[in-house]
């Protein structure tokens, strides 16, 4: 079964003037992971699709999405698959993957339609793209891992880079996921934007009774959103993306945008911030 759904961009003037449950309708994705369903949401920041699939133990397939406009998802699209879930696997482009968890499976433009099969939990995203790159599984051997923070200001962390340029060649799309070490629960300060980038959130290994405070918005207009387990969070290039958790958890980061430079950054001075 395939649900899918539409959030259009607003601009930050808009923003301000929102109420909570406003502010959840734009950017907040709850719901996902679905027995039996693929659900997707086609944002128009950067034309991102955001969604998962979660075949329990049986098989879905992924083919024509009606909002990307052609026959097939891939025809003018690439995608990255994250497993949250048991190993699974996942068919295209007539070869089987098997994805363990925490692996992540690149997919070229135009590879036809993707069967998700098993007991994975899976986590996709998807942009438009103008050059076929080969699919590729990228093992946890083979991701980049870069160790940041540290215990004393609650950010000890490390960040699990996979769609890449030093690892896997994309399109536009980049992907990866940070893990934080325990008792600590901070991303990222200083805070920083990407004007030329638009980014997604996918939070997941947090306990069942704990929340992240997502914040968001202008630096001198900040708002902030409550995540629970396996929420996603879409962030406009304007905005500013930190949080803080109530205990330590994961997040899954995507970008689509101009370049597929992951130091592109603004950053964002701690006494500007409001």
């Amino acid at each position: 079964m395939l649900k899918t759904q539409t959030r259009h961009a607003i601009d930050p003037a808009t923003a301000k003037t929102l109420d909570t449950d406003q502010l959840r309708a734009h950017f907040h994705v709850g719901g996902l992971f679905a027995e039996g369903e693929i659900n997707l949401v086609y944002s128009h920041y950067d034309r991102l699709i955001l969604g998962s699939a979660v075949p329990a133990g049986g098989s879905l397939t992924l083919d024509h999405v009606k909002e990307a406009g052609t026959p097939s998802i891939l025809d003018r699209r690439e995608m990255g698959v994250l497993n949250i879930g048991e190993a699974g696997s996942v068919t295209v482009g007539g070869a089987d993957y098997e994805i363990g968890t925490g692996e992540v499976l690149y997919i070229g433009m135009g590879s036809g339609p993707v069967t998700f099969s098993g007991n994975g939990r899976f986590y996709v995203l998807s942009a438009p793209a103008h050059h076929s790159y080969p699919t590729r599984l990228i093992t946890l051997a083979d991701a980049r891992r870069v160790e940041m923070g540290a215990r004393e200001t609650a950010n000890e962390r490390v960040i699990i880079q996979f769609l890449h340029p030093e690892v896997c060649k994309s399109c536009q799309l980049l992907m990866g996921y940070t893990q934080f070490a325990e008792g600590s629960v901070w991303n990222t300060m200083p805070a920083h934007l990407h004007d030329r980038r638009m980014e997604a959130y996918l939070y997941f290994k947090l306990p069942e009774n704990q929340r992240v405070f997502h914040l968001m918005g202008e630096p001198s207009q900040t708002r902030h959103i409550v995540m629970a387990n396996e929420e996603a969070v879409i962030s406009p290039p304007w905005s500013i993306h930190a949080g803080a958790g109530t205990s330590s958890y994961t997040f899954c980061w995507a970008m689509a945008g101009d370049n597929v430079d992951f130091t592109d950054m603004d950053m964002v001075a701690m006494g500007d911030l409001r």
